[in-house]
């Protein structure tokens, strides 16, 4: 039998010796894994320096603002069109092309015009009238009507017709659903163009359909802030009382862990035997019945399931399968009934950690302080890269060209050879972009700046993990508790992680940044092959993203862990991410077994504040109760304070319960450094609560008397 555990120890390490200087985190202590630390700020550095390159070329007005078509913002202060803040497109029609997806930009002129188009009219009809001077506001700058009805439209400018518009992120598009004259999708209602032809309006619009379907958007999100305007007071009084609720549920753990565990565990037996039950009733029930004995290999493969239903092959399968399912849960209580009682103890035990080291519950607030920090530069960056192209200018053509698609200048476009080989094309702007080494940099740039995001952001969770396990840590290395437990052991742990561990744990985020940016760029040629129709490829690539993503969990994992012992050993992380690997290996059945408990606790915890909330918010929102004296404000959408409530409530638990997680994680590997370590004697004592001594029939030995 000793010849066995030396086997087994030596696969998975060699356990933990006792050492009488060891009271806990060590707090002499040295900088570890040095280099990475050297790597992160050299990487931070040069982040820094690309976000001021990007700040320096970059114009976020392209996003803000509307561009016409030659590349001159529509209301921008400062600018030739800083009273005409709209962008009009001439035909509108066009932007249903294939070319839109290609160049991001509408085959069409497009002008910045003061305001959108409130009536109907035809340029043929225009032209000669006093409707004329009204007319010329959606002609291109600085148009004469020295031409003929032919070569303006031909040349592009002035549009053909007029249809009365509204605006929608500063562009103008059809009013489809009208009233009293106005267009309306699907209406038989006719034009005539600019050469006098006669059109369906539906035609017109056809291919503004989709983005005027979006104009009812605009008064739904009017509605939703005046809701937002009108109970956001009694959103907070919601989001408080869920985080109220979050912090009841982590204290009643203490008292009430063991019987939801035992209840959660009755509960899915009597609801397996039921099923069974039910089962057996309606095999006994169909026998007799016509078509009933027919076997599933003969019935075959059907579209309506609900045929299988007639079937007594199809309930016997089902018993068989439900019965199964109960005998293996039935035995593993029998086999790990004293391991579930291990893991019921220890999430007690976190309660009374978490209820002595209070102030953790308000760390999340730091790390979600702090990502928002990271989000921020991370999309600022990026818009600041995106717009730091400059403005390219391509011929556009309703015909068949040659030199379609090829850049232009607009300013000698008309007298060029491209405007005579093209009569019909015009000199359009396109999109932004460049020729420079900067801008063929800018995908690299745009790159990097993910990288640094993933390696920053995970930077920040590890920095949270390892402070909470360190003052967790304290609270279960001190014998006698809560006496010996230091003063301030978050502070103290977060001080510790950042002067000596900031190496390791950039180390432990560098890994798991590679891990994700290679998701990443497996996502985008994912998207780029799924016109593809090689199947073999399909099949490869959908193998390298379930591969990464479980190498992803998988490294989240042991960096979990190895933080908790970084926090406590002050180890570098290669050493700790080993030790705490092979601990866990020791004693696998029981990190099982934690595992789930601890999940099934976590979701019913989320579900009861979330949900106990979410009626509440219902009943209150919807007018079914009223609270003293005060009753809910009017609303167009009650589900928008719901939604807000509930949303924010999970957030909420989810904030509280991350603390709790990492609380059981902590003083599970305590736990199991303790029993490696110590036997109980005075020299060696058990610094586990005596719950758990009692559940291994351990003791702590009184030092004899002299």
């Amino acid at each position: 039998m000793a010849g066995e555990r030396q086997h087994y120890y030596g696969k998975h390490g060699t356990p933990q010796k006792y050492d009488p200087a060891f009271k806990g985190p060590i707090y002499n202590r040295g900088c570890t894994d040095t280099i990475c630390c050297v790597f992160l700020l050299l990487a931070i550095v040069g982040y820094v320096a690309v976000g001021i390159i990007a700040w320096t070329h970059g114009d976020p007005r392209k996003v803000i603002y509307p561009t016409d078509s030659r590349g001159e913002f529509c209301g921008q202060k400062g600018t030739k069109n800083a009273n005409k803040p709209y962008l009009f497109y001439f035909n509108i029609v066009k932007c249903a092309s294939p070319l839109v997806l290609l160049e991001f930009q509408c085959p069409t002129p497009q002008i910045c015009v003061e305001k959108c188009p409130n009536r109907y009219l035809t340029y043929l009809n225009a032209h000669k009238s006093q409707d004329f001077e009204y007319y010329k506001e959606f002609c291109v700058p600085g148009f004469k009507n020295n031409k003929g009805v032919a070569e303006v439209l031909r040349d592009g400018d002035c549009p053909a017709v007029l249809t009365p518009s509204k605006p929608l992120a500063q562009r103008c598009f059809p009013a489809i659903h009208t009233h009293k004259g106005v267009l309306m999708v699907g209406n038989e209602t006719t034009y005539e163009d600019g050469l006098g032809a006669r059109k369906n309006v539906t035609e017109l619009v056809e291919g503004a359909k989709k983005a005027n379907g979006v104009l009812e958007a605009r008064q739904l999100a009017m509605r939703i802030f005046e809701d937002y305007t009108v109970s956001w007071y009694w959103i907070v009084i919601g989001l408080v009382i869920a985080m109220v609720i979050s912090l009841l549920f982590i204290v009643l753990l203490r008292f009430l862990a063991g019987i939801m565990v035992w209840v959660m565990i009755v509960m899915v037996i009597l609801v397996l035997g039921y099923g069974i039950f039910h089962c057996y009733m309606e095999y006994a029930r169909l026998r007799g019945e016509a078509g009933s004995d027919i076997s599933l290999v003969d019935l075959g493969f059907q579209t309506d399931l609900r045929v299988y239903l007639h079937l007594r092959q199809t309930w016997m399968a089902f018993m068989i399968i439900l019965s199964i399912l109960e005998v293996i849960i039935i035995l593993l209580l029998i086999f790990l009934r004293k391991r579930i009682l291990i893991a019921i103890a220890l999430i007690k035990e976190a309660s009374r950690a978490v209820g002595y080291v209070m102030c953790s519950l308000l760390y999340p607030l730091v790390t979600f302080f702090l990502l928002c920090l990271c989000i921020a530069y991370w999309a600022s960056t990026a818009t600041f890269l995106s717009t730091s192209n400059e403005a390219v200018y391509k011929i556009f053509s309703d015909t068949a060209c040659s030199v379609a698609g090829k850049t232009c200048n607009p300013e000698t476009f008309p007298s060029s050879n491209e405007s005579r080989l093209c009569p019909g094309a015009y000199c359009q702007f396109a999109f932004y972009g460049g020729e420079s080494n900067y801008h063929r940099a800018l995908l690299g740039l745009q790159i990097f700046n993910v990288f640094m995001f993933f390696w920053l952001a995970n930077f920040v969770l590890a920095l949270g993990q390892v402070t909470l396990a360190g003052a967790f840590a304290s609270y279960y290395w001190a014998l006698n508790k809560p006496d010996d437990l230091p003063a301030f052991p978050l502070f103290s742990a977060f001080g510790r992680a950042l002067r000596y561990h900031t190496g390791s744990l950039a180390f432990g985020a560098l890994i798991l940044a590679i891990v994700q940016i290679i998701r990443v760029m497996l996502e985008y040629l994912d998207q780029r092959l799924k016109a593809a129709e090689n199947k073999f490829a399909k099949f490869l690539m959908t193998c390298l993203k379930c591969c990464f993503w479980c190498l992803e969990k998988f490294i989240k994992f042991l960096n979990r862990n190895a933080y908790i012992m970084i926090a406590i050993y002050g180890t570098n992380f290669c050493t700790s991410a080993r030790n705490a690997f092979f601990l866990l290996m020791r004693n696998i059945i029981r990190v099982a077994v934690l595992d789930k408990v601890t999940d099934f606790l976590f979701l019913l915890g989320k579900l009861l504040i979330v949900g106990s909330v979410g009626i509440l918010a219902f009943f209150f929102f919807t007018h079914r109760i009223r609270i003293v004296q005060d009753t809910a404000p009017p609303l167009n959408y009650y589900w928008v304070p719901i939604l807000t409530v509930i949303i924010g409530s999970y957030l909420i638990a989810h904030g509280f319960f991350s603390v709790y997680g990492m609380c059981v994680d902590t003083l599970f590997l305590c736990f199991l450094e303790d029993l490696e370590r110590n036997d109980g004697t005075a020299e060696r004592p058990y610094f586990m609560s005596p719950t758990l001594k009692r559940l291994l029939k351990k003791t702590n030995k009184k030092p004899a008397e002299s």
